[in-house]
């Protein structure tokens, strides 16, 4: 019984720290918005989905080594899923990785 309640916490510990990040990432992008930084992710949506024809099923804000990406997964037509870093600067698709390839 001891096990599972240590289980317990340590998932809801999880949770809170993932729910924490999510905030972070989030806040990080408004004030990146606000600031003239980044394009809006609207713009940046647009555009992938008319180059790369397919839906996005995640995205994820993040800094890296001085530089603003959007991080998004995509469901392409063929049914592959591509995960895509976008220079949130800009607009440009700086990687694909796809599964399967």
């Amino acid at each position: 019984m001891h096990s599972i309640f240590r289980i317990i916490v340590l998932l809801a510990w999880a949770l809170g720290a993932a729910s924490a990040q999510a905030a972070g990432d989030h806040e990080l992008a408004r004030q990146a918005l606000q600031q003239g930084q980044v394009l809006p992710l609207r713009q940046v949506l647009d555009k992938i989905e008319r180059e790369h024809q397919g839906q996005v099923l995640k995205i994820e804000f993040e800094e890296d080594d001085g530089r603003y990406i959007y991080e998004i997964r995509l469901l392409q037509k063929d049914g592959r899923m591509a995960k895509l870093k976008v220079d949130a600067v800009d607009g440009r698709v700086l990687k694909i990785k796809r599964k399967g390839d």
